[in-house]
């Protein structure tokens, strides 16, 4: 796994090494135990730069692409590292948006949207 990882920082993204947290270390050592090796990797991190890092624009080169944690979709057969501060997407609300959106017949505006 950390083999994979270390292959895309450097070949697809020009990182001179990877830095794999303690947190992260021991998610790949579950993962491994949990047969998970075969897994295809796809790196989760900011759109706004080939680095983690949001500032450093076009290919830059030599920098330490750090791995803050590593999920799993299993369904998927994916492994996921989360690559810097970057957030992920949180989940869905229990209560849908659409039930507080509504016409105002009268008016014809519509309410609840914001």
């Amino acid at each position: 796994i950390e083999e994979k990882i270390e292959v895309i920082a450097k070949e697809v993204y020009g990182a001179e090494k990877i830095e794999i947290s303690p947190a992260a270390k021991v998610q790949i050592e579950r993962y491994k135990l949990q047969r998970f090796n075969n897994f295809l990797i796809c790196m989760a991190k900011t759109h706004l730069s080939l680095s983690h890092d949001p500032s450093l624009k076009g290919a830059s080169t030599g920098f330490t692409l750090p791995i803050r944690e590593v999920r799993a979709s299993v369904g998927a057969g994916l492994l996921y590292p989360i690559v810097g501060t970057m957030s992920t997407m949180p989940g869905l609300p229990t209560r849908p948006a659409i039930f507080d959106i509504d016409l105002n017949l009268e008016t014809g505006n519509i309410e609840g949207l914001f």
